[in-house]
């Protein structure tokens, strides 16, 4: 069974499907630390009502970058998880995180990367009057929602979608490609080496997962 960390800045809805999936046994995983660098996170709600560790690393309380990561690399490197996700922490981490985790580190991103890294992608796809929008799950690199594609979720998008609707299918989108993706890696089924990375799910997958969703 994989040790997981996730690190989240909010609500935390990602985090509850991931909760959700390690109960029930779909992932082969144990979350044994939440960590936050928002001390009001409604996530920290939900880890401690399923008797999960938190931890609050706020980085307002440090005077500089390099101190906070400091801190969330000590506390990362103590607990020693075999699987950092990212799920909705909105802190750009930098070398010194992403290079000694690599491979370890995943993200998920709202837009069918490389298009649109960064925030606002809702707006973009709509001001753009774009026909499809979704997620992207990645490993983490120190570049901004850059690092090794592992999977994309993709939606269409109607002529009358608003944000709202727009938010509220790409949050059911990640709520399914994530606990996916985070069980194929606590199985062993995507790996990250020096080629890039091994899928074992399927030997059809061609360079990384897609699933195209209709609703």
């Amino acid at each position: 069974m994989k040790r997981i960390a996730v690190l989240i800045s909010g609500s935390g809805t990602n985090l509850q499907a991931i909760i959700d999936r390690c109960r029930s046994g779909y992932i082969d995983g144990k979350i044994v630390s939440v960590i936050s660098n928002n001390p009001n996170a409604f996530g920290l709600e939900r880890a401690a009502s399923s008797n999960i560790e938190t931890k609050i690393i706020n980085h307002s309380d440090y005077q500089s970058r390099d101190a906070f990561e400091d801190a969330l690399y000590e506390h990362l490197a103590e607990i020693d998880a075999d699987l950092i996700v990212l799920a909705g922490f909105m802190r750009i981490l930098s070398h010194k995180i992403t290079d000694y985790f690599m491979g370890k580190i995943i993200n998920i991103h709202p837009s069918l990367l490389p298009k649109y890294p960064g925030l606002e992608t809702h707006k973009k796809v709509i001001s753009n009057k774009d026909n499809s929008h979704g997620v992207s799950v990645h490993f983490v690199s120190s570049e901004l929602d850059s690092g090794p594609l592992i999977a994309q979720g993709e939606i269409k998008i109607h002529h009358n979608d608003n944000i709202d609707d727009i938010i509220n299918r790409i949050h059911r989108i990640e709520h399914l490609i994530y606990p996916e993706v985070i069980k194929l890696i606590c199985n062993n089924q995507i790996i990250l080496n020096d080629n890039g990375i091994e899928f074992k799910e399927n030997e059809n997958t061609k360079g990384f997962i897609y699933r195209y969703y209709d609703f």
